[in-house]
């Protein structure tokens, strides 16, 4: 059996956030398919183009780049989600599907060409060497930082456990550079915040499907239930706004978190021997108690998989914009210590066997956010209908995406606000919510 994975493109940053997602699944091993006689003389005119282009090329190329930019190519021209990846894209995508990794703890990005704190992540070395949100760090280990990528700066900063490294950052507060040195510890990516809204509601936000997100979400149930009272609990909200996807095993159990029976999700390729099907299992963690799923046009993915799922067996209230619509599955193939190829070779249903491919999931109740003026055209995100060479949905009207803002005050977060007051039974005016423009939700087969 060959381990395969559902690929949402993303870029991980080994000290910061922003990532692959990665969803696992198995399908059957490669089947031998004879190659016609057309196949064969493309492929020697291919040998032909880079022999001459290795001995007659003004200079000497690099002979391993032409033929990893030529595989690349190949792939690339199949469709957005299919490529090659090198031996340190290929760790870098474990890194994130594990969830852990030999870092310092912080979210970093990049601002005008400097490499800048977004924040230090609680009880890590950055935290406990007194980082600060804002800092900018001009040096690592007495390199200059200026000129590196983002990735190049993230690939310094990450090393082995209980390995040194020392920075230097300036900050506005302080006159002169300061310099820091912090050992590397493990640190765990947390996939899972949450809170209590209103007094008795129970929020929970899944940022990424990761090997701990199922625990870190059955944990932070246990702990809100706890804490508000099960007999006083109104509900609970599930947010995957902007959640760019994860492992398919971890969006199944999240789903099978909150239902007791049916199908969540079917993946089906090319062969009809390669279709899979993953149905719940017994036991809802939340006792049955109401529960609002937010989605914009960034969750993709995993997080339409759980939205779905959620949406055909009538569980949840899906709350929101329409998300992004990525419905294919890409296998994840090692090539030896070479990296890895990642090829789509499947797409996934819904229960009632919807395809969202370039179409995305539409929510129960339509909720828009309102956009800073600054901001205004660039909350919009592309939607796998706008990918170049995006696998097309027969006899299906495609849709764009649709507004990945989030405000960063809760108190002007429409889509939360909407989520507590429907779990509190207010009904509210089409300023805040409204019914979604869609067809009749379709019923689950018998």
């Amino acid at each position: 059996m060959r381990k395969t994975s559902l690929i949402m493109l993303g870029a991980f940053l080994g000290a910061g956030t922003s990532m692959v997602a990665t969803q696992t699944d198995f399908l059957s091993g490669p089947r031998a398919v004879a190659a016609s006689a057309e196949t064969y003389r493309q492929l020697s005119l291919f040998g032909d183009v880079f022999e001459k282009v290795r001995t007659d090329y003004v200079e000497k190329p690099d002979e391993s780049k032409m033929i990893e930019a030529a595989v690349n190519g190949m792939l690339t021209s199949l469709d957005p989600h299919s490529s090659y990846m090198d031996a340190k894209a290929f760790r870098d995508m474990q890194t994130t599907t594990r969830g852990e990794f030999g870092g310092l703890g912080i979210e970093v990005t990049m601002e005008d060409g400097l490499i800048k704190v977004v924040t230090p992540i609680d009880d890590t070395p950055a935290a406990k060497a007194g980082l600060l949100a804002n800092d900018i760090i001009t040096q690592i280990d007495d390199d200059q930082v200026q000129g590196l990528t983002l990735n190049q700066a993230v690939d310094k900063m990450r090393g082995p456990v209980n390995s040194s490294v020392k920075l230097k950052i300036t900050r506005k507060e302080s006159k002169d550079p300061i310099d820091v040195t912090l050992t590397r510890d493990v640190i765990k990516i947390k996939p899972v915040r949450s809170k209590i809204e209103g007094g008795d509601v129970a929020y929970i936000r899944l940022t990424q499907f990761n090997e701990q997100t199922f625990d870190g979400m059955r944990a932070a149930i246990d702990k809100l239930t706890g804490e508000i009272g099960a007999d006083k609990i109104k509900g609970y909200i599930v947010d995957l706004r902007n959640n760019p996807g994860g492992l398919l095993d971890q969006a199944v159990m999240v789903s099978d978190a909150f239902l007791d029976r049916g199908e969540i999700v079917s993946t089906r390729g090319r062969n009809p021997d390669e279709t899979q099907r993953f149905s719940a299992k017994a036991g809802d963690l939340t006792k049955g108690k109401p529960i609002v799923v937010l989605v914009n046009g960034g969750s993709a993915s995993a997080s339409e998989i759980v939205a779905g799922a959620l949406q055909d067996h009538k569980r949840a209230t899906i709350m929101g914009t329409r998300s992004f619509g990525k419905g294919s599955v890409q296998s994840i193939i090692p090539l030896g210590g070479s990296g890895a190829l990642r090829l789509t070779t499947a797409r996934y249903y819904t229960p009632s066997g919807r395809s969202i491919q370039a179409k995305g999931i539409e929510p129960d109740v339509e909720v828009t956010q309102d956009v800073p003026d600054e901001l205004k055209g660039k909350d919009e995100t592309k939607g796998e209908a706008g990918l170049k060479g995006h696998l097309k949905q027969k006899d299906t009207d495609e849709r764009g995406g649709s507004s990945a803002y989030v405000p960063p005050d809760p108190a002007k977060d429409k889509q939360l606000i909407s989520a507590v007051d429907f779990l509190h039974g207010i009904q509210k005016g089409a300023a805040n919510g409204t019914p979604a423009p869609q067809q009749q939700k379709p019923s689950l087969p018998n």
